[in-house]
């Protein structure tokens, strides 16, 4: 039967393994948002946004309002 050192040493290694690929993982997300970040800068410099989509967003964000007074019980 193995040592309990040897099980510690185990569960070392496989912690820092799986630090390691959380690490890349969490590098690769903030990289990929960055990304879709700058897409959407050049997307927006290319095309401004018109005052129907602005009209529209704001109407958006109203019914969000009346929605969420709504569900927390408040009278409009």
């Amino acid at each position: 039967m193995p040592e309990p050192s040897f099980y510690l040493m185990i569960a070392a290694f496989t912690l820092i393994g799986l630090t390691a690929v959380s690490l890349i993982a969490l590098r690769g997300w903030r990289d990929w948002i960055d990304l879709k970040t700058k897409e959407l800068e050049q997307q927006r410099e290319k095309n401004p946004p018109s005052a129907t989509s602005r009209i529209e967003v704001a109407d958006l964000k109203e019914r969000i309002r009346k929605l969420e007074a709504i569900a927390a019980g408040v009278e409009l």
